[in-house]
């Protein structure tokens, strides 16, 4: 997935393009890491990188794909773009000639993240705005974010992590420096050589000229000249007009 950046999120309208929010996603042997956030096309100024145990990571990940079961697509929406102020909409096909649902098992899921309440999924949105664990409601979350921010294993490991990740960033940058020279390297070269070859063949096509010229003043014959030439009849008989007018 390196250098390919996933979607997490899109505008409430659901149309690709609109308001979608990507980042990046690298992974180690240990970790998962999100990083470098794209909305709207562009890069976004937003520094923080997500850090995630590589095989917790796939566990939760698994767990999703489980419950999922049908095809469902789960919009996390930064503002509440359908405004009736709902912590989700389920959204679903209907007839609309008898008013029936569609069971085609596709599903499509709005998140209001604006809801910040008191309920299970509000304290979840709250989580997922926070940045002090002691803010947190969720267990896991305080424990996570309590290691990685204040015990000394987390900060090496963040460490870790932040040291391979600028390593593979630079590793990046100086690839595409070094491709980039490349082809500005392959570029002139292929330019130089094409004003040597078309230098060469100015000066030979000027000797043969030259040769022409001599073998007509000698009484050659066209014939004989072009064949010692290398210029074309047209062109020695030309010259050979030009020597007698």
């Amino acid at each position: 997935m390196e250098d390919e950046p996933v979607n997490i999120f899109v505008c409430g309208c659901g149309c690709v393009g609109c308001g979608d929010t990507e980042v990046h996603i690298d992974e180690t042997k240990r970790l998962v890491i999100w990083h470098d956030f794209i909305q709207d096309s562009k890069t976004i100024e937003f520094n923080q990188i997500f850090v995630f145990d590589r095989e917790q990571y796939y566990s939760e990940v698994n767990k999703i794909l489980e419950w999922v079961g049908d095809t469902r697509l789960v919009h996390y929406l930064g503002n509440d773009v359908l405004r009736d102020n709902l912590p989700l909409y389920n959204i679903r096909r209907r007839i609309d000639e008898n008013a029936k649902c569609f069971e085609d098992g596709s599903h499509i899921i709005y998140v209001n993240s604006q809801r910040r309440d008191d309920t299970a999924l509000g304290k979840l949105m709250q989580d997922l705005y926070c940045t002090e664990p002691k803010n947190l409601h969720y267990q896991e979350f305080t424990e996570r974010m309590e290691f990685l921010k204040y015990s000394k294993e987390g900060e090496e490991k963040m460490t870790d992590v932040i040291e391979e990740y600028a390593a593979r960033k630079a590793e990046a940058a100086a690839k595409a420096v070094e491709e980039k020279m490349t082809d500005v390297i392959e570029e002139y070269a292929a330019r130089k050589a094409e004003a040597v070859a078309k230098e060469a063949s100015e000066k030979a096509q000027a000797r043969n000229i030259e040769l022409a010229k001599d073998l007509l003043s000698e009484g050659e014959s066209i014939e004989r000249t072009v064949r010692l030439s290398k210029l074309s009849e047209a062109e020695v008989r030309e010259l050979a007009s030009k020597l007698t007018a």
